[in-house]
């Protein structure tokens, strides 16, 4: 560490930081021998410059190797008050501020305080672009956990003509597209479209690094695809899916290593790792896949990702791979109980659960899915009374949105199955088609299927048609496979019911066709029983042995799965709604553990 100081070029400074190096470096390193001797060096009560650098340098060296927090919050407090007062050490004054909110922040202690070192740093920062920009975006990423969304809004706006006035239109549009995410995330409409419009158009026109370029498409790109995918337009966003995945393409097939050279220190940033949003496309390809029904897929692209990150989680302890790989367990447990796997899905609920043991931040923001999950496994095994309990937990636990009324739809399908009329009144506002609060095509759809349901069950099989068939229509206009199969085979049924066979047969043979596609095998177990029933009714016995084969061959694999997840310790997770997760179940849980 070379300095100009007199003070810095004495010969017990040199010596000390020079063998606090070695040891540092040594193969295996000596910490312990390293923090010696950085404390070595304030026993020689140095200049306040030389002092709060070696501070910001046991922080370090503890949080990294040592995880001892407290005493590296010491230090690193230390560096900040030190250096805020100090001209010319900017590296330490604004390291020590930026690690240190974020070491508060980890520590779930007052967020305010967190909050006024980032934003005396920001204001410290201006003549230093690259630690503005940063502080920046950490007080912004601060500021959206808390779901003070305006707040960080405002503070990325602010980010973008800083970077504008510095000359950099690339960390300009990083800005612009953050603002964008936030807008996404918390819904504020008129901020998506006035981020996305103004970026689109720069992304265009952007004539810096071909490599910055295309980083800056992707992420334009996954907001757009994301966008789509929350307002259930799965048929809409397959142009913009097919864009980002050649995008990708092209950025993990450039070989260069080398990330592009930057002159300007404002532009020493990236959205993502390559390898990261790598795994993201293959989450929101994930995503749109079970959207649309197509399990096969799902499957495919998920087992690629979380390969990905296993490879990944060797080298690289960054929280957001936990994250990835929550959402990719999330939509893959979900294909699994579609699919008839029950046991392999009430397995990877744990594998979730073990992911959010090592990140436990995760437990708060996905314990509502996990829950949610259970919930829909207990009712795969109809155990409604779990899974009422499942939901409702889930649904204390929800931030509100789309995931409650997800939540909501399928708590009154459980009322439904379980003739509680009183309960179900008490849901009916929140999931009657015509005033859900959703701006989700899918949702809406689902709840035109659940009203239906709810006629059908009443036997009011006119009404239970007018919904079925907006369902449909709705659900056609999206390739919303899933719901379109459901709504067929029930339509077919409620005809059957009618005595109109010719109708039946109409509806339950394309559902039939569908179900095998996706696969959902509930849906080919319900149309092959009406099958063999119409065929029956037709006089076609070839045709009603085939069916009554067809039938059983489901129902025999389905009771089969059924028996063999009853018997899983796992099985047991269906009555926890409270306290830390019954690890204890698992059969597999230091296999998991060591596998995670």
């Amino acid at each position: 560490m070379a300095s100009t100081s007199g003070v810095a070029e004495q010969p017990w400074y040199v010596a000390l930081l020079g063998l606090a190096e070695h040891f540092r470096t040594s193969n295996p390193p000596n910490i312990r021998l390293c923090i010696h001797c950085l404390q070595s060096i304030l026993n020689f009560k140095p200049p306040p410059h030389i002092e709060s650098r070696t501070h910001l340098q046991l922080g370090n060296i503890l949080l990294t190797h040592a995880k001892n927090v407290d005493i590296a919050k010491a230090h690193l407090e230390q560096a900040w008050t030190l250096s805020s007062n100090l001209s010319h050490i900017d590296d330490v004054r604004f390291e020590s501020a930026s690690i240190l909110a974020q070491v508060i922040t980890e520590k779930q202690e007052e967020s305010s305080n967190a909050k006024l070192i980032l934003l005396r740093g920001v204001d410290l920062s201006q003549q230093s672009p690259y630690w503005h920009c940063r502080l920046l975006f950490q007080l912004a990423q601060l500021y959206t956990a808390e779901k003070e969304w305006n707040a960080a809004i405002n503070l990325l706006g602010r980010g973008a003509d800083y970077a504008l006035a510095v000359r950099s239109e690339y960390t300009r549009l990083l800005f612009m597209l953050s603002r964008g995410m936030i807008g996404l995330i918390s819904k504020n409409i008129p901020c998506i479209n006035d981020s996305m419009t103004q970026a689109g158009q720069l992304i265009e026109s952007f004539s810096g690094s071909l490599l910055h370029k295309e980083y800056l498409k992707v992420f334009f790109l996954v907001l757009q695809v994301c966008h789509y995918l929350m307002a259930g337009q799965v048929k809409s966003v397959k142009p913009v899916l097919k864009q980002l995945q050649q995008s990708i393409q092209t950025i993990a097939h450039n070989h260069s290593d080398d990330d592009p050279l930057v002159s300007n220190e404002a532009e020493m940033f990236q959205w993502l790792p390559k390898e990261h949003m790598c795994i993201l496309v293959y989450l929101v390809t994930v995503m749109h896949s079970m959207q649309a029904g197509y399990m096969d897929k799902a499957q495919k692209y998920t087992d690629k990702a979380l390969m990905q990150i296993e490879k990944l989680k060797f080298m690289d302890s960054n929280p957001l791979l936990s994250s990835f790989q929550m959402m990719l367990l999330e939509h893959i447990i979900m294909c699994r109980l579609i699919m008839g796997n029950k046991s392999i899905a009430i397995h990877e609920i744990f594998q979730a659960c073990h992911v959010c043991q090592q990140q436990p931040r995760l437990f708060t923001t996905h314990g509502s899915q996990i829950h949610t999950l259970i919930g829909l496994y207990a009712m795969s095994m109809n155990c409604m009374e779990a899974a009422e309990a499942q939901f409702k937990t889930a649904l204390k636990m929800a931030g509100g949105g789309d995931l409650n009324n997800f939540i909501n739809l399928n708590l009154a399908i459980v009322y439904l199955r379980t003739n509680r009329h009183t309960e179900l009144l008490g849901l009916l506002e929140a999931i009657n088609p015509e005033t859900i609060p959703s701006g989700s095509h899918t949702i809406k759809a689902a709840s035109y299927y659940v009203k239906g349901l709810q006629f059908f069950f009443q036997a009011n099989f006119s009404d239970a048609k007018r919904c079925l068939r907006e369902t449909l229509k709705m659900a056609n206009a999206e390739d919303l496979n899933r719901l379109t199969s459901c709504s067929l085979v029930l339509l077919g049924h409620i005809f059957l019911s009618l005595g109109n066979t010719q109708e039946a047969m109409n509806l339950v043979t394309p559902a039939m066709q569908l179900a095998g596609k996706i696969p959902d095998v509930h849906v080919q177990l319900w149309a092959s029983s009406l099958l063999k029933d119409l065929y029956r009714q037709c006089g076609d016995t070839v045709n009603e042995a085939e069916g009554y084969r067809m039938h059983t061959s489901f129902s025999q694999a389905l009771l089969k799965d059924h028996f063999q997840s009853s018997q899983m310790s796992e099985h047991g997770i269906i009555q926890w709604t409270d306290g830390p997760c019954p690890f204890h179940l698992s059969s597999s849980s230091s296999a998991s553990s060591a596998m995670l």
